[in-house]
């Protein structure tokens, strides 16, 4: 009885530290967020949408970190870790509309090439997903292999 007493308190413990330390994360990521919102905020008057485009992306993916970091210790984790890999490289490829943006300001007329860029982001997207997913062939493994005493 005295240890499932014990088994239950280190199990909320467990789980009051998980969402601490999601809270954490998800306060820091938009603390920068926010520091370096002040730094190209000027931006948003010449791209359309840029802040309501850049505020969709931070949210989803503080989401999916909070989740992740939740969830950590099972191969959810590793899950929610690859969906926000490829959720960087799917919103990135579809507001950049493959790296080529038209810009008009007043009798302006402007066309930047963001390819190179795009390309570096998806490979590094790449690799987040790639991680993920030896992580998570990883976690199967250890759980797989029976322990030697």
């Amino acid at each position: 009885m005295a240890s499932e007493k014990e088994g239950t308190k280190t199990g909320i413990r467990s789980i009051a530290f998980k969402a601490l330390k999601a809270t954490v994360k998800g306060l820091l990521f938009y603390a920068v967020y926010f520091i370096l919102w002040t730094f190209i905020g000027s931006f948003a008057e010449i791209v359309p949408r840029l802040q309501s485009m850049v505020e969709t992306f931070v949210a989803v993916y503080i989401v999916l970190m909070i989740i992740g970091e939740l969830t950590g210790g099972t191969i959810y984790q590793h899950f929610f870790n690859a969906a926000k890999a490829l959720f960087a490289m799917f919103y990135l490829l579809l507001t950049l509309n493959g790296g080529i943006i038209n810009l008009s300001f007043q009798n302006l007329a402007l066309l930047i090439d963001l390819r190179l860029l795009l390309v570096i982001a998806m490979i590094l997207s790449l690799l987040g997903l790639a991680k993920s997913v030896l992580q998570a062939v990883n976690f199967v493994s250890e759980k797989a292999e029976p322990k030697l005493l």
